[in-house]
């Protein structure tokens, strides 16, 4: 497959663009330091998706299969960059006829309001007595200003015509990719507390051609 990989040096971008090149795909890499990049046989595009260049952001995502966009804040100061990226993603898309997306965002953005969804569920349908009474609400109160953005980012995807599939982890460690990971539609994974930054970017190559997954949220965990 042709893909566009967007923030493809970030923790899960990087993953993504290491898989998808290890599985033969023909990839083009968008990324704001091109310094950060591995040795790869991939297209390189430079562009700050914070205020992207919609003509370079078009060369980029012109006649590929799919974009995957690892797009996240690393710091409260980067905040707003997935919101912001994604809405000129899905710009450059619609320019380009291009309809397959596949985002990552996380596990507790489903219980975030957003413009799109000001009254979303108290708790995820998922989420054991922990994650709801403990661990949930200290995430959102520490990542609230990130969640945020993610659930913005989200309700750009809903409102456009395009086939999307939003994955939500939870915790993100640096281990290795183990492809022994369960997954649920709609809402968190029961008890599923981590996840690999590896095994997030094996979903979401994964479920690029599966029909079934297509304008869905998919929570993700061991």
């Amino acid at each position: 497959m042709r893909l566009t990989i967007v923030a493809a040096t970030g923790g899960i971008g990087s993953q993504l663009l290491a898989q998808a090149v290890a599985a033969g795909h023909d990839v083009t890499a968008v990324v704001r330091n091109p310094n950060r990049l591995p040795d790869l046989p991939v297209r390189i595009v430079v562009d700050d998706l914070v205020a992207a260049d919609p003509a370079i952001l078009q060369s980029a995502i012109r006649g590929a299969d799919a974009v995957l966009s690892g797009l996240g804040a690393r710091s409260g100061a980067e905040a707003g960059v997935a919101s912001h990226g994604t809405r000129a993603i899905v710009q450059a898309m619609h320019a380009t006829e291009v309809r397959r997306i596949v985002v990552v965002s996380a596990a507790s953005v489903g219980t975030v309001p957003s413009p799109g969804r000001p009254n979303p569920p108290r708790h995820n349908p998922g989420d054991g007595f922990f994650m709801r009474h403990l661990a949930a609400p200290l995430a959102k109160a520490a990542f609230r200003r990130h969640y945020d953005d993610l659930a913005l980012m989200e309700d750009l995807l809903r409102d456009s015509d395009l086939d999307w599939t939003v994955s939500r982890p939870p915790r993100l460690l640096n281990t290795r990719l183990t492809g022994a990971y369960r997954t649920a539609y709609e809402q968190n994974v029961r008890t599923g507390m981590f996840i690999s930054r590896a095994d997030v970017a094996h979903l979401m190559l994964n479920v690029l051609d599966r029909p079934e997954t297509i304008r869905r949220v998919i929570g993700i965990a061991y």
